[in-house]
């Protein structure tokens, strides 16, 4: 019995050897994002919800030059941000999180955007609490505060992730990122020595290819995110369309959906389609502060 113990641990040994010589000296430079996504993502077998928005973005354009001329600085990611929180809120059976089957809702309407970091070589979570109440000028200003502290490395929480990261294979991570998964964003509960905070993505995550020059692409589930709703923005590109029976050209502004079948049926996402559309036609209309509370603090 003794002998099958040294077996067991001189092969487990040996092949941590063989794996870390694998690591570093055969297999070409793994970045953090590339670990991550090989120890994710097996065969689907989830129901998805694919949608897409072309939305006019004349009305949006001239307001984000009408705030520039005024020295405020918008962007069409700041303003899709408060339209997924203004849609969430319209939807309030989609802004919550399954635990063992059953749907909590959660307390706040909080938005996770990816920022990339490195060059591009890597991409981070910064989240937007509140985003149904903060103004299109204050999730810029938050956003913009989080991400320059993620690309300047102090970030706190992220290094301890990323640290870690670092160092173990994909079949470790693979078990890391489900139970941290489960434990962060199914349970709502810290976990201090991974740096993961509760609700770390909240209800929605939501990337961008507009600064690609790209216009459509469907973002996958990650399992270990855990929301009900992923957001895509693309590039604003000149395309025909009918106005009054004529043919114009207009900027428009493409928008990809995938959604988790469990949280919405074909009713809900027509209502989250439409308010998310009502806020990009009429920025102006949404553009304010609808609570007297201050979330931006609670975005420190």
């Amino acid at each position: 019995m003794l002998n099958l113990l040294f077996v067991i641990i001189g092969s487990f040994i040996l092949f941590c050897v063989w794996y870390w010589l694998f690591s570093h000296f055969i297999a070409p430079p793994q970045p953090t994002r590339r670990k991550v996504a090989i120890a994710t993502w097996n065969a689907p077998s989830e129901g998805n919800i694919y949608g897409k928005l072309e939305i006019d973005a004349s009305n949006l354009l001239e307001y984000i030059e009408e705030k520039k001329n005024e020295g405020i600085k918008i962007t069409i990611t700041n303003t899709c941000i408060k339209a997924v929180g203004c849609a969430l809120k319209a939807t309030p059976t989609i802004n919550g999180h399954l635990i063992w089957g059953k749907f909590f809702p959660n307390k706040s309407i909080d938005v996770g955007c990816l920022v990339n970091i490195e060059g591009g070589k890597d991409l981070a979570n910064a989240k937007i609490q509140n985003a149904d109440a903060l103004t299109i000028e204050e999730i810029g200003e938050v956003l913009r505060r989080k991400a320059e502290k993620l690309r300047k490395g102090k970030d706190q929480d992220y290094n301890k992730t990323k640290n870690l990261l670092k160092i173990l294979p994909p079949f470790a991570i693979k078990k890391i990122l489900y139970w941290g998964g489960f434990v962060a964003s199914s349970l709502g509960l810290n976990i201090p020595a991974l740096g993961v905070k509760p609700f770390p993505f909240g209800s929605c995550l939501l990337t961008s290819v507009g600064m690609m020059g790209l216009d459509t692409a469907y973002v996958p589930f990650a399992p270990f995110s855990r929301v009900p709703l992923l957001v895509m923005v693309g590039a604003i590109q000149k395309k025909p369309v009918v106005i009054d029976d004529e043919v114009v050209i207009r900027p428009i502004l493409t928008v990809t959906a995938t959604i988790d079948h469990r949280f919405m049926d074909g009713a809900q996402g027509a209502i989250l389609a439409n308010r998310f559309k009502e806020v990009i036609l009429n920025p102006q209309e949404w553009n304010r502060d609808v609570s007297q509370d201050d979330y931006s603090k609670k975005n420190e």
